[in-house]
Order: C-alpha cells, then structure tokens, then sequence
C-alpha cells in the first residue's frame, strides 16, 4: 500500500490481528439474524515517514454512522479532563466572550459545554448523526459533517475562524490525514492555536497495548509523524505535552506556519529527542509487537477457560472499541463471557460486534454476582473498580487482559 500522508509504499509490518467488524457497530436484535461485515486488521510502518498506519479496508463512513454508539460524556473521567482543558486554554491563550472555539469530532458536547458555559461562542464538527443531536441537546451549535479543507473553507468564509480549535483523539481516525492537517490552517484566525490530543505510539508499542488497534484508528501517531505531517499541511508545532489519558496521550500545539508567532517549547524537542532515542525510527523498535499481544490473547483465553471447567462465572464491564479488538483476536464468544454491563443506555439491549456478547445495564452484575468481572477499559481501571466496588461483596474479582494479564 502507498502511504497514507507521503505517499512512499509501505511494506514493514507491525502487527496483524486477523480479521474483525467494526468496533463500534454494535449489533441489534434484528441485525444478529444477518451476515456482519469483517475486515483484516493489519497495520503496517512507512520506513520514509515512520507513519503507523492500517491497511485501509473500510470507508470512514462505514464506521462513523448513524449507528454510532460512544459517547464521551460517561466517563467522569473524561470530562474532568475536558472542564480542566477549557479552563486552561482560557487563561493561557486569554479567551473571552469575543473569541471562538471550534471542536473537531466534538461527540455529544463533552468539552464544549465547557465552553459555553463560560459565554465563549462555540461550534461542534461531528460527523455522527447519534452523538451530534446529544451535543444539540446541550444547546451546542453542532454541524454534522466531516471535517476537511472545503469544510474549513465554507466556515471561514461564514466568518467561523478561529481562536481555537481542539481536536480530541479524532486525528487517528482520518483517513485523509492531509486534508485533515490543511483544514485547520484555513479555519485558524492568524493567531489561533489548534489543540490535537491522540493515544502517543510509544505507550501503544511500549505498554503492549495492541487493543487500541481498531478499524476506526487509520494512524497510530508519534510527534515524529505529526510534526512531519503538520509542516507539510501549514502548520508549525510549538508545545507539546504528556497526559495519562487513554493509556498515555500526548497533546500536541500547532498554529499557522504562515502567521503563529508563539515560540516553540523545548519540550517538542525533548519529546523528540525521546523517541529518536527510543528508536522509533527504526524496524528494531517494532520487531516482536505480534508475539506479545499473541501471549496476552493466550493467557487470556487460558484464564477463560480455566474459569470455565471450575464451574465459575465471568462478566465483562465497559462495551468498549478495545474491548472488541481484544475478544475478536482471542475469539471469545457468550461461553466465555456471558454479557458485557455499560451505562450507556444506546450500547444496553445490542451485542458486541463479531463475539456477539450481549451489552446489559449495570444492574445485571448486581443481580448475577459473576465470580470474574473483566474490565475491558483497562485505560478506566481504577474509576471503574471504584463504580463497581460492590463485587467485592460476593467476593468478585477484577481481570484485566492487557498489558499482561492481572487479577485482583
């Protein structure tokens, strides 16, 4: 394949995790009598511009749609990240009622309710019919669309340039990176400043976390790429910074090449310098990703079936995307785990896309009291094992699978 932003051909291989549906197209009553729809899940290493990238078998309109079940806003988690995000965007960058703020894959309003609140006029970018109209719900002016150049053309053309753009774990899901980079150059005011937040690929490589792989995520993104990627699309990084969202995020600042005249952090060169040091631009630092995500679906699966022929029940808490990729690589099915409790009430009643374990409410763990709760947002443990305390009670255990197995 031809890489995604350089267009060089890609042939190293990080990982390949068989085949799998979309990870959020959670099935229905009436969709689990019909064939899914299953795509390899391979991704692959650009040795030109150290993009990590997903052999691209879907379109993004196959998997952002009407249908489209996660919601930012029930994780507490995630939103305290995102009101502490909105208040310190304000006080650094001097934001007032004057300014605006636009949000880039801005799911049910999450952050911008943020925004608004403080009088700051916003607008959401969101391409999911399902989570737009929360965000509207919200009072958020949301327009449910894809976000590109001509989009970003028609909004600054309507006098929607911005102060500030924030674009939350949505740069990964693109699969035209360029044209992604290049909108946020025409929709910037001359001083505005962009925001991108993203999973960083060395937590990816180096915590084992093969699960965040999914159809959804076309790139797995280091600051190497992205400062690559930005440059060639008018934009410049000038800070960088390191959060423990998602497993290890970095949030990366960028403003028009043309016009930002904010000077560049020594942190962007330190991040850098750490992954030159790393080895990220090197076939070594990959070499050997496959056989450790192959042990975690074996000790898993082991610890499934063991559990099994004991006689002892397991449950699993979170209907999440990485969830999905781990029980569709370890091929688990509802005899191995018997459902999956969410509180999001648009995943409750539907099946897990390909392992078709039914999604319940919460109440059911209380009712079934399973020996084994797997906590499939490894990312949420400890929130998570703070919500569901109460399996301590009947001597309930917590599992996770990833990145090694642990019990307690």
């Amino acid at each position: 394949m031809k890489c995604r932003h350089c267009n060089c051909q890609v042939t190293l291989p990080l990982i390949d995790l068989g085949c799998a549906p979309p990870s959020n197209a959670y099935l229905t009553p009436i969709s689990l009598r019909r064939p899914e729809k299953w795509f390899p899940l391979k991704v692959v290493i650009c040795e030109s511009c150290w993009l990590v990238q997903a052999e691209a078998y879907s379109r993004a309109a196959e998997l952002f749609n009407d249908e489209y079940a996660y919601f930012s806003s029930f994780s507490t988690q995630w939103l305290k990240h995102a009101e502490t995000y909105v208040q310190t965007m304000i006080e650094r960058f001097g934001l007032t009622p004057d300014s605006r703020v636009v949000e880039v894959a801005s799911n049910d309003g999450y952050l911008l309710q943020y925004v608004k609140q403080r009088g700051i006029p916003c607008l959401g970018i969101e391409p999911t019919a399902s989570t737009a109209a929360a965000s509207r719900l919200k009072g958020i002016e949301t327009l449910e669309e894809f976000f590109g150049v001509g989009l970003a053309g028609r909004l600054a053309a309507k006098g929607w340039q911005a102060d500030l753009m924030a674009a939350n774990n949505v740069l990964a899901h693109v699969p035209d990176i360029n044209d992604f980079a290049a909108g946020f150059a025409h929709l910037l005011k001359p001083a505005g400043v962009a925001t991108f937040e993203f999973p960083h690929l060395m937590n990816l490589i180096d915590g084992n976390q093969f699960d965040t792989i999914y159809h959804e995520h076309f790139s797995y993104l280091s600051l190497t790429a992205v400062q690559r990627i930005f440059a060639a699309n008018g934009l410049t990084v000038f800070d960088v910074e390191e959060h423990p969202t998602h497993g290890g995020s970095i949030r990366v600042f960028a403003q028009r090449a043309d016009t930002g005249s904010h000077p560049t952090s020594n942190r962007v060169k330190l991040l850098l310098d750490q992954e030159q040091a790393a080895g990220l631009r090197s076939a070594a630092y990959y070499a050997g990703f496959q056989t450790r995500a192959e042990k975690v679906k074996d000790d898993f699966v082991h610890f499934l079936v063991e559990a099994k022929r004991r006689g002892q029940t397991v449950a699993a808490y979170g209907a999440a995307a990485k969830g999905n990729t781990l029980m569709n690589f370890a091929g688990i099915r509802p005899d191995l785990i018997a459902f999956v409790a969410d509180r999001n009430p648009a995943k409750q009643g539907k099946f897990m896309p390909g392992s078709r374990v039914p999604i319940v409410a919460e109440e059911r763990l209380r009712h079934d009291q399973p020996d084994y709760v797997v906590i499939l947002p490894w990312n949420l443990r400890a929130e998570v094992m703070g919500q569901l305390a109460y399996v301590r009670q009947w001597g309930g255990q917590f599992v996770t699978a990833v990145p090694t197995l642990e019990i307690s």
